[in-house]
């Protein structure tokens, strides 16, 4: 049964959005491509009608939520009332995103899995990492723009490694506390 170009182009965000959760809830590894197009409420037998292969799948999906969580901090700091940094660490560094791994930054989720993808998946955060310190900079105090660009790759690199460990840990007030020191760390 065919279907049309509009419902064929709705499967596709469906396999993406279910893949994009999928991946930062189990890792690249932790779901298979049947169990994918499942969560998706598609066939098996659909997937290579919209992808290459599932490393196609994950390069394409990595871009997307890549692209949307720069989208969604860059919105945080120009909404913010108060100190830009601030809001950005805020929710970056807040209860529900350390809970909601699918639904949060890829790269907290799956830092060490994506330096042993293929170079399409490494280049999206290559790009993504750039894009963020870029945006970091311009919110971070420092004389001169290198201080800025390396007060930003430093901020970065504490948001996402404080993630990591709030959610590495079993006890619920050793991770509250890796949160507010990785808050405290970014805005001083």
């Amino acid at each position: 049964m065919r279907v049309s170009r509009e419902q064929a182009a709705q499967n596709r965000e469906r396999i993406l959005d279910a893949a994009a959760r999928l991946f930062r809830e189990r890792g690249f590894e932790g779901i298979g491509v049947a169990d994918l197009m499942k969560e998706a409420g598609l066939t098996h037998g659909g997937f290579y009608g919209h992808f290459c292969s599932k490393d196609d799948l994950i390069a394409q999906a990595s871009a997307r939520e890549l692209t949307r969580s720069l989208t969604r901090l860059s919105h945080v700091g120009e909404r913010a009332s108060g100190d830009p940094l601030a809001e950005v660490a805020d929710t970056y560094l807040s209860r529900s995103h350390r809970d909601n791994p699918g639904a949060g930054c890829v790269l907290a989720a799956l830092g060490p899995d994506v330096s042993r993808q293929g170079p399409a998946v490494r280049h999206a955060v290559s790009g993504y990492v750039r894009s963020i310190c870029d945006l970091l900079a311009g919110l971070v105090p420092g004389k001169s723009k290198a201080a800025r660009r390396q007060k930003a790759i430093g901020t970065y690199a504490t948001l996402v490694g404080a993630m990591v460990l709030a959610r590495a840990v079993d006890d619920r007030d050793l991770s509250a506390e890796i949160l507010e020191a990785g808050r405290a760390a970014v805005t001083r």
